[in-house]
C-alpha cells in the first residue's frame, strides 16, 4: 500500500510537494476509509481538485513517470532519453535533476525510494528499509558512485552493469534480486489510466470479463447502476468472419490483435402493453452513450485493482460520467464489502459533488493551485487553517470550495463587465 508520494522539479511543480495517504487524528468515516495495516492506518483513497492547469495532471503525470521510469529504465539502449521535464519557469530549476519518491508497504514492511533524473540519466538513487522502527539504508547511488549495504547483497557486483540511464534497482531485479522483485512487481500494480483517453484500457476489461472471479462482480456493477442492459458479450471476428462468444473458448491474448472485437449490449425489449419479448443486441460503440463506453472501459482497470489489490491513479474520472456514476466508482473503493483486498484509489476531478455525497474525510481531500510564478502547490483539507484554526468536519465542504474558501478554483473575473463590454462595443458599430 501506498504511504507517500513526493515529487519536486517537475513540469509545474517547482518545490517538492507531498501526497500522503497515511490518515491524521480526525474521526470520521474511519470504519470504512481507513484501513490499518501493521502501524500504519492508511486512507484508501485520495481526491484531487484544482483549476484547469493548476496541476492536478501533473502530479498525476509525475506519478506515472516514476513508475515508467522504474519499469523500463533498463530496457531502454543507453542512448535513449528519460523524457523528464523539469520546472522551465525558474533559472534555478530548469537546468536541474526531477525528484521522484514513494513510501510504500509490502508485507507490512515500509520502503522508502526515489531518484533524481533529468533527460541524460539518473542522477541519485536510494532504497531504505523499515522492518521496525528503525529505518535501514539498502543502497545509495550518486553520479556513478553505488554504495551497498550488508543489508542489500543481492545488489553486489552489478554496479558495473548500471547503465547512466538506468535504474540500480531495476538492474537487481534483472538478476532475480529478491527485494528488488519484490518493489518492482508492487510498482507494477502500481496502475495510472487517463478518464479522456481510455480506448486502450479495453483489454483489461475483457480479462475481468473472462474471469469467473470478477465477472459476476462486473455484470452486477452495471445492472446496480441502471445503464439500461442486462449483459455483455465480446465477440471475436478472425478472417473467416467465425464469432466466438466469451463465454467460449477464446483465442490467447498474443493472437488477438488479429481479431476484429465486437462489444454488445443486451436490452430487454418490450410489447405494446410493455410486456418483454426477447433481448436484443446493440453495439457497445454505436449505440451507447460516451459514458457507458467510458465506464466499460475502465472498468476492467477497476475490478483487477480491487480483486488483487493495488494503487488505481485516474486522472479526469469524471469525464463523460454522470455524477451518480463517479460516485458509485468511488464508494468501491471506500468500502469493506467491495474491497476486500484494500486497494487505493486516487483520482483528480472537477466534480464537486463528491465533496458532500462522497462522504471523504478532510485528509482525503486534496487541492492543486498554482502562485503566481507559475508554481503548483498542493495541500489537503485538514492541512488548510482558516484564521488559524483547522476547518471542522460539518462545513459544507462544496459550498466553501466553489466560493473559493479553499482556494484552488479559477479566477473568473466579473462576467458582468464583459457582458456590458461586448454591448457597449455593438452600440459603437
Amino acid at each position: 500500500m501506498l504511504l507517500e508520494f513526493t515529487v519536486g522539479n517537475f513540469l509545474s511543480f517547482k518545490d517538492k510537494k507531498t501526497l500522503s495517504l497515511e490518515s491524521t487524528s480526525i474521526t470520521e468515516h474511519k470504519e470504512s476509509n481507513v484501513v490499518k495495516t501493521g502501524r500504519y492506518d492508511l486512507l484508501k483513497s485520495a481526491v484531487i481538485y484544482g483549476a484547469n492547469s493548476g496541476g492536478k495532471s501533473n502530479l498525476i503525470k509525475a506519478m506515472s513517470t516514476m513508475r515508467r521510469i522504474v519499469l523500463h529504465s533498463f530496457d531502454s539502449s543507453s542512448t535513449k532519453k528519460l523524457d523528464v521535464t523539469p520546472f522551465l519557469l525558474n533559472t534555478e530549476t530548469e537546468g536541474s535533476s526531477s525528484f521522484f519518491e514513494m513510501l510504500f508497504l509490502i508485507d507490512n514492511v515500509r520502503y522508502r525510494y526515489g531518484f533524481e533524473v533529468n533527460n541524460a540519466g539518473i542522477k541519485a538513487e536510494w532504497l531504505f528499509e523499515t522492518q521496525k522502527k528503525t529505518e535501514k539504508q539498502l543502497f545509495i547511488r550518486e553520479g556513478d558512485i553505488i554504495e551497498i549495504t550488508n543489508a542489500f547483497s543481492e545488489g553486489e557486483d552489478l554496479e558495473e552493469k548500471t547503465r547512466e540511464n538506468a535504474l540500480f534497482l531495476a538492474v537487481v531485479d534483472q538478476f532475480n534480486g529478491k527485494t528488488a522483485r519484490r518493489i518492482i512487481q508492487w510498482f507494477n500494480d502500481f496502475v495510472t489510466i487517463s478518464g479522456l483517453s481510455h480506448e486502450g484500457y479495453k483489454k483489461s476489461t475483457f480479462s475481468v470479463l473472462e474471469d469467473k472471479k470478477t465477472r459476476y462482480s462486473v455484470l452486477d456493477f452495471y445492472k446496480n447502476l441502471d445503464l439500461g442492459f442486462d449483459n455483455v458479450t465480446i465477440w471475436y471476428e478472425d478472417k473467416s468472419d467465425i464469432f466466438d462468444d466469451i463465454t467460449d473458448i477464446l483465442p490467447p491474448w498474443d493472437h488477438r490483435d488479429s481479431y476484429n472485437i465486437r462489444i454488445e449490449t443486451r436490452h430487454q425489449k418490450y410489447d405494446k402493453s410493455n410486456m418483454p419479448i426477447r433481448t436484443i443486441e446493440f453495439d457497445m460503440r454505436n449505440q451507447e452513450s460516451s459514458g457507458t463506453n467510458k465506464l466499460f472501459n475502465i472498468s476492467g482497470s477497476i475490478f483487477e485493482i480491487l480483486s488483487n489489490g493495488g494503487i488505481l491513479v485516474v486522472d479526469e474520472l469524471d469525464a463523460s460520467l454522470h455524477p451518480l456514476l463517479t460516485l458509485a466508482v468511488t464508494k468501491l473503493f471506500n468500502s469493506t464489502e467491495h474491497n476486500p483486498k484494500n486497494a487505493q484509489l486516487i483520482f483528480a476531478t472537477h466534480d464537486t459533488n463528491l465533496l458532500h455525497y462522497g462522504n471523504y474525510r478532510r485528509d482525503q481531500i486534496y487541492f492543486v493551485e498554482k502562485d503566481n510564478y507559475g508554481a503548483s502547490d498542493l495541500y489537503s483539507l485538514v492541512e488548510y487553517k482558516e484564521d488559524g484554526k483547522t476547518i471542522r468536519k460539518d462545513r459544507s465542504f462544496e459550498r466553501d470550495y466553489i466560493q473559493g474558501r479553499y482556494g484552488a478554483i479559477p479566477f473568473i473575473g466579473n462576467l458582468s463587465n464583459i457582458s456590458n463590454n461586448g454591448s457597449k462595443s455593438k452600440n459603437t458599430q
